[in-house]
């Protein structure tokens, strides 16, 4: 179907591939940042329990975005478990670590996002797809600057 955006076809059903995988990976780290604010413990648990909340929901608006972003690109969004699960490249953690294996996992739950959305950063400047990069590049900086805020905790 020919929206009149100026992309093919072909161009919106590749940067729609890449945003789903970002979208995938940004649920299961929401779900992760969600669980580990539940369970945290320990003397930072304050601080920790408010900053996993302030992580989760940033990222409940990111997955509306990047759904949305899709669906405008004309196809449909992921939206079950089990598709998140098939096209994450983040594991859960069915665990309930202590909590700087929390910071450590969370932070590579970041650079993994940052890594997916470079895939669509790149799939949406090939494809001259200037919305679908702009938020790419936004996704990049939040996490770029979470995983830095969190690999902090470890020094």
């Amino acid at each position: 179907m020919n929206l009149g955006t100026g992309l093919t076809e072909s161009n919106r059903k590749d940067v729609a591939a890449e945003l789903s995988r970002l979208l995938a990976d940004s649920y299961t780290l929401y779900l992760k940042s969600h669980n580990y604010h539940w369970n945290v413990t320990g003397p930072m648990f304050q601080a920790l329990h408010l900053m996993f909340e302030t992580h989760y929901n940033e990222l409940a608006l990111a997955v509306d975005e990047v759904a949305e972003r899709i669906r405008a690109l004309g196809h449909p969004a992921p939206a079950t478990y089990a598709q998140f699960a098939r096209l994450s490249s983040i594991t859960e953690d069915e665990s309930v670590p202590a909590a700087m294996d929390m910071v450590a996992d969370l932070v590579g739950g970041h650079e993994t996002v940052i890594g997916t959305a470079r895939a669509a950063l790149a799939a949406a400047e090939s494809a001259n797809d200037a919305a679908s990069a702009d938020l790419a590049t936004r996704r990049i900086d939040v996490h770029e600057k979470t995983a830095w805020m969190l690999r902090s905790l470890l020094e």
